[in-house]
């Protein structure tokens, strides 16, 4: 018999909650694509951002004309190309004129380098990639990352994608989120170094070197996500069976374990870049428009949580 996997619609409650703040003003960054901006129109139509595209601005009207969006009541800043749309996306954030920060139809990489270049942009952190994603089959939103920037990272830098996404959940009112760490394997191995950086991190966490969390690891994705599983192997961890974040080893194995619980296990999975001063919002063509939504609230969501910090 075929089973139909069901949503547990996690992400709805965080969509209630961001759509009862302000619209956050947010620079779309080259919205060339009637995918982007749909998205724009849609995204302001339910009140949650407050669109400013920033591209060639009669490239943008052909796009919206030949789609059928009306785009009368949004701003658009106008420059000449892709590169220049980054600079000035960037220079608005670093200017004080938006909160966030959208991806259009231009490279990550290229809108990234326009924030780097930007001192005031930049934190003391690495900037990193989270997929937030509600799985079918698992009891809580789960965090992947990084699968998209960092693609071999050093300890150091683990850390630091460790915390940009501990800082997320938080945000997001889950007081000590639970990360674990993986590797192919649940042991220290002196040959493996997934499982070095891992033990590393946890020993990190208990040291106050990461705040604001639970941290083990080594821990295979099995054990990880399955109390279980777990229990078969005598694994005794505050973390197993009840991950809220997985913090993978490289870039490789986390897009490859993001897109097969996307087009395997039926997850949907909102996309940020965090580490820098505004959140940058990351959609991909295929994502549906729930996805979107979901992923323009967390990144409203976190700007809030940050603009009322001391």
């Amino acid at each position: 018999m075929e089973t139909t996997l069901r949503h547990n619609g996690r992400y709805e409650g965080y969509i209630h909650l961001a759509s009862a703040v302000a619209p956050m003003r947010t620079a779309v960054v080259h919205p060339c694509s009637a995918d982007t901006l749909r998205s724009a129109v849609e995204l302001k139509a339910q009140g949650l951002l407050a669109p400013v595209l920033v591209g060639p601005e009669r490239k943008i009207r052909a796009i919206a004309d030949a789609a059928g969006l009306l785009l009368d009541d949004i701003e658009i800043v106008p420059v000449e190309h892709s590169h220049a749309a980054a600079e000035r996306g960037a220079a608005l954030a670093c200017e004080g004129e938006v909160a966030a920060l959208m991806k259009g139809s231009l490279h990550t990489d290229e809108l990234l380098s326009a924030v780097m270049a930007l001192a005031r942009l930049r934190t003391e952190r690495r900037m990193s990639h989270v997929y937030v994603m509600d799985i079918p089959l698992y009891d809580r939103l789960l965090v992947v990352t990084d699968a998209a920037i960092n693609i071999q990272p050093d300890l150091d830098q683990k850390r630091d994608i460790c915390q940009n996404a501990v800082d997320l959940l938080r945000s997001l009112g889950i007081g000590k989120p639970r990360v674990a760490v993986l590797a192919a394997v649940e042991t220290v191995n002196s040959k493996m170094q997934a499982t070095l950086d891992a033990a590393a991190l946890t020993v990190m966490a208990a040291r106050g070197q990461i705040n604001g969390a639970v941290v083990d690891g080594p821990l295979a994705f099995d054990n990880a996500i399955s109390a279980e599983a777990a229990r078969a192997k005598s694994i005794v961890s505050p973390v197993a069976g009840q991950a809220d974040i997985l913090l993978v080893p490289d870039l490789e194995a986390g897009n490859m374990l993001a897109k097969q619980l996307i087009y395997f296990a039926g997850a949907d999975a909102a996309g940020l870049v965090l580490g820098a001063r505004v959140p940058i919002i990351v959609t991909s063509r295929a994502d549906p428009l729930k996805v979107r939504t979901a992923s323009a609230a967390l990144a409203k969501l976190l700007a809030a949580a940050r603009s009322d910090s001391p």
